[in-house]
């Protein structure tokens, strides 16, 4: 026997589906010269739609699906000076095709906001003619995994590898005496040093050898006279 707890659960689970909606219902999508009746907007009236609904578009070949979030463009009726970035055609119509061919075209509710849906061929005339509509798309449970953009779910930061670090890293070479600078400098001021006493020694010995000299011919002078 199913309890009142669990009825209310499932009652709430399924009310919190993602919803498929037919537009237009039994009359599908064309124009009031095809389908006097139409009234896309009064079709969208009391509905609520949310993030990762979908729209069911019944239509034939002759008969486009637009989808804009510009006001402008959707009010002109004008497909062709769209931008690229807010405004999508989800089936195209060809109208040199006397064939004419029945198509169901899925459009997924992908951004919150007012949406605008319109059919942009005949230079408008379609759009013109009744067949456009605008709804407003609440989050409700937000797009489900399989409708996400890739680009809007960024990979974390990756630790680097130790590999990479070390290849990284450019080798710094050390000198020598960069730990004791001043133990270096003192040894080069002994050096000097040592350098300068010997030079004041020659400089000393020559001398004595030069007075030596100089006494030693004094002598012989003086014992010649």
């Amino acid at each position: 026997m199913l309890s009142a707890s669990s009825f209310l659960v499932s009652f709430s689970r399924s009310a919190e589906a993602y919803k498929n909606y037919t537009v237009g219902d039994s009359l599908g999508w064309y124009d009031s010269q095809e389908k006097p009746s139409v009234n896309y907007q009064k079709w969208a009236s009391g509905k609520t739609f949310s993030l990762g609904d979908f729209l069911i578009f019944n239509t034939d070949t002759n008969h486009s699906v637009v989808l804009t979030y510009n006001f402008t463009t959707y009010k002109l009726c004008d497909y062709d000076n769209s931008v690229d970035n807010d405004t999508v055609q989800w089936s195209s119509s060809d109208p040199s095709n006397t064939a004419t061919q029945q198509v169901t075209v899925a459009v997924p509710l992908l951004k919150e906001g007012p949406t605008y849906f319109f059919s942009g061929d005949y230079d408008g005339d379609q759009c013109r003619s009744g067949q456009h509509f605008m709804i407003n798309v609440t989050h409700g449970q937000g797009l489900p995994k399989s409708l996400r953009d890739p680009s809007d779910e960024s990979p974390g930061p990756t630790s680097a590898q130790s590999g990479d670090d070390e290849e990284s890293t450019p080798d710094t070479i050390v000198p020598s005496n960069f730990n004791n600078p001043k133990e270096e400098m003192a040894d080069d001021d002994d050096d000097h040093k040592d350098a300068s006493d010997a030079s004041v020694l020659l400089l000393f010995m020559g001398f004595k050898y030069l007075s030596c000299r100089r006494i030693f011919f004094i002598l012989l002078l003086s014992c010649l006279y």
